[in-house]
């Protein structure tokens, strides 16, 4: 007679899949909060490492800015060359320019840049301090009664908040830029009826939305790429697992950031 056991089903397995899941969940969720609480009391405080923060705001934009720039520039001609045709030939030429640079600047610039800061610096970010925790180091740092919130987290915070906005408003400039001069090509329209439809197209209004969306996306990378690695464990393979969920946390935080200012400026 066989033994019906339900742990050897796949609805145990599903169950216990989704259960492993949101617990991890909740559990990174719940440590990002209390990291953002305990870095924010040194903030208010101002007590702050300018030294360091100096250090983390140079790798925050000027280290990041060709890989920011790269990618704007290759999305915005690829737009380009797609979108201008057409609305040449719908005799939109001369609105090329006003929609593209509201593109760039309300969502491609933002969100591209977004991208590339996550790769190269929310996960240099949580690899570094993953290794700081699994080899010891934050570990000594509190036996010696130094706070790794001063020294890790709060300068990597605001250099995201400080920084991303340069990167973002930089990076938009070039995508307008190389837009252009992808229009110019494609679809021959000239560069003063495409300076002349950006100038009419853009608001300030677009460009302080951009600069507050950018500083909230840095803050985001920057304090859960933090928590991430704060939470490694096991070696190695626990730093590649917290850099892992640092970029993958990172993104849905940057989509949920952007979904809400979409809702709460131009809705």
């Amino acid at each position: 007679m066989v033994t019906f056991k339900f742990k050897d089903t796949a609805t145990y397995q599903v169950i216990r899949l989704i259960s492993f899941q949101l617990t991890e969940f909740l559990d990174t969720f719940g440590c990002i909060v209390e990291q953002f609480i305990n870095t924010l009391k040194y903030i208010i405080k101002l007590d702050i490492n300018i030294g360091e923060l100096i250090r983390q705001c140079s790798r925050f934009a000027f280290d990041s800015l060709p890989i920011s720039l790269s990618i704007v520039g290759m999305t915005s001609i690829i737009i380009s060359i797609q979108v201008a045709p057409e609305m040449v030939k719908q005799g939109g030429g001369g609105a090329v320019g006003a929609l593209i640079s509201l593109i760039m600047t309300r969502e491609m610039g933002t969100i591209m840049a977004g991208f590339a800061i996550i790769s190269m610096i929310g996960a240099a970010f949580a690899s570094e301090i993953a290794t700081m925790k699994v080899t010891d180091q934050i570990n000594a740092m509190e036996a010696l009664k130094v706070s790794y919130f001063r020294y890790l987290f709060v300068p990597r915070v605001l250099a995201g908040v400080f920084m991303m906005p340069v990167v973002v408003l930089i990076a938009s400039a070039f995508g307008i830029f190389t837009a252009g001069w992808a229009s110019v090509v494609s679809a021959k329209i000239s560069w003063l009826n495409y300076i002349n439809s950006v100038w009419y197209g853009l608001f300030v209004k677009d460009i302080l939305v951009a600069t507050l969306k950018a500083s909230c996306f840095g803050f985001a990378i920057a304090l859960i790429s933090c928590s991430c690695g704060i939470r490694a464990k096991g070696g190695a393979q626990g730093v590649g697992i917290a850099t892992t969920q640092a970029v993958v946390w990172s993104f849905i935080a940057i989509v949920i950031i952007d979904y809400i200012f979409a809702l709460g400026f131009y809705f």
